[in-house]
């Protein structure tokens, strides 16, 4: 308990502490949706590519929302920390993993039921249509597989624990190397194989990360009896979480419709932007941890009463974020074409990916502002607000800007690709405009309370 209690001690090196470990689980993460790529690229055609790149981005906008829906128990359990309340947070796993089987169930089957209409959709090429469709049904087969996964490391962080995260995600990501190359470069079963992989790494890591935890010294008792739906745990689950999921969906789904755009351009364009994604991935990783970490590290401090203390964290991630947000920048801009080569031999297909790449670029630089105020906002449980302001971002820019550049723009992938840094714009504002006007209102209360 001790040693994961962010309300007291220097914050910036217990910042860093937590976030380290986070940062470098979803390093993994990413290196283990990148290997699917790199080895399909490697050993199969544009076809499985484009395939693995579709497939995968409708696979990972239905984990996120198994993931930011999590993010109910990663800041229920934490402010039950702050509080010094444990037997409350072991309720709240409890409630949470009854949740989250009903929930995994419900995704299994519209992925697997669906996969041929979610490609339909997606505007797939026809060259890899059935291929997609077939990545899609087996992802979606071990959806459970895939709930648990990520409910193991939400519970984690909740607690202050990131090490248990990282050595699931370091155990999926080794197997998932042995199995991509085993059923795409021996087996010679391109996208599929790839599927196959991802599903049967995630089983071991699920099954080696429960022994791993019955091993652990929990901060508190932990029964069957706590497996039970306790209504207002769940509602406290739901009134956090469902907020975030629903934004993520919705931005998702915005994302899906950009690639569905540029699916129409045919199937080099789409391979290339699947590398562009697979890229953005890990140029993305430090705002994306800080969003994690801020998220856990603020709500125990707001659940001990200590704002002053949540807001300085605040500054302190996006100052360091903004530091890496730079250097990827110059990276992404002026060399992206070294970065897209590492998962493609194809060169028109590694020259629309550095043609994206520009954008996203840009939107380095922006992302560390972004992600760092979401995850103050769902420490402190505005939530619902972190859905209002993304689904802005999505539907008033995002997608408009990408539809007139695909008008407009004559096929130009960078063009389409501002859609994005462009959204992140009005989204930052928006962040920035309510943090202003809440310390307006703290300092008319305190005003008040003087007088």
């Amino acid at each position: 308990m001790e040693k994961n209690n962010f309300t007291e001690g220097a914050i910036l090196p217990k910042l860093l502490k937590f976030m380290l470990p986070v940062l470098f689980a979803m390093f993994l993460q990413s290196l283990y949706g990148a290997v699917d790529l790199l080895v399909v690229g490697r050993f199969s055609d544009n076809a499985a590519v484009s395939a693995v790149s579709t497939g995968s981005q409708i696979v990972m906008t239905l984990t996120n929302i198994l993931v930011s829906f999590s993010m109910g128990i990663t800041v229920a359990v934490g402010q039950k920390i702050g509080q010094k309340r444990p037997k409350d947070a072991a309720q709240i796993i409890g409630t949470g993993l009854l949740i989250f089987a009903i929930t995994g169930l419900l995704l299994t089957f519209i992925s697997v039921a669906g996969a041929e209409v979610l490609a339909k959709i997606m505007n797939a090429p026809e060259e890899a249509f059935d291929v997609t469709a077939g990545y899609i049904r087996i992802c979606g087969a071990g959806f459970l597989i895939i709930t648990a996964y990520n409910l193991l490391g939400s519970i984690f962080r909740g607690l202050g624990d990131a090490r248990t995260p990282l050595i699931a995600v370091g155990i999926a990501c080794v197997f998932n190397i042995i199995g991509d190359l085993f059923f795409v470069a021996v087996l010679h079963l391109g996208a599929n194989g790839a599927a196959l992989a991802t599903v049967l790494a995630q089983l071991i890591s699920v099954l080696i990360s429960l022994f791993i935890i019955r091993r652990t010294k929990l901060p508190f008792e932990f029964h069957r009896t706590n497996i039970r739906m306790d209504r207002p745990c769940a509602r406290s689950i739901f009134r956090i979480g469902t907020p975030i999921a629903l934004q993520d969906l919705l931005v998702g789904i915005s994302f899906l419709v950009m690639l569905a755009i540029v699916n129409n351009l045919g199937l080099s364009a789409s391979a290339g932007v699947g590398v562009a994604e697979k890229v953005c991935a890990f140029i993305m990783l430090v705002p994306l941890a800080f969003m994690q970490s801020m998220s856990a590290f603020v709500a125990q401090n707001f659940g001990a009463g200590k704002p002053d203390r949540a807001k300085q964290a605040l500054k302190t991630g996006i100052a360091v974020s903004f530091v890496f947000g730079f250097i990827m920048f110059l990276l992404t801009f002026f060399r992206g074409d070294l970065l897209a080569g590492i998962f493609s031999n194809d060169s028109e297909a590694i020259s629309n990916a550095w043609d994206y790449l520009k954008a996203y670029a840009i939107d380095c630089l922006l992302t560390c502002f972004l992600f760092c105020f979401i995850g103050y906002y769902n420490g402190i449980q505005k939530t619902t607000f972190v859905m209002i302001q993304g689904i802005c971002g999505a539907f008033c820019v995002r997608i408009p800007v990408a539809f007139i550049m695909q008008h407009f723009g004559n096929g130009s992938l960078f063009l389409i690709g501002l859609a994005t840094p462009c959204s992140t714009v009005l989204q930052i504002t928006m962040c920035f405009a309510v943090y202003a006007y809440m310390r307006k209102r703290e300092r008319a209360e305190k005003n008040v309370s003087v007088k």
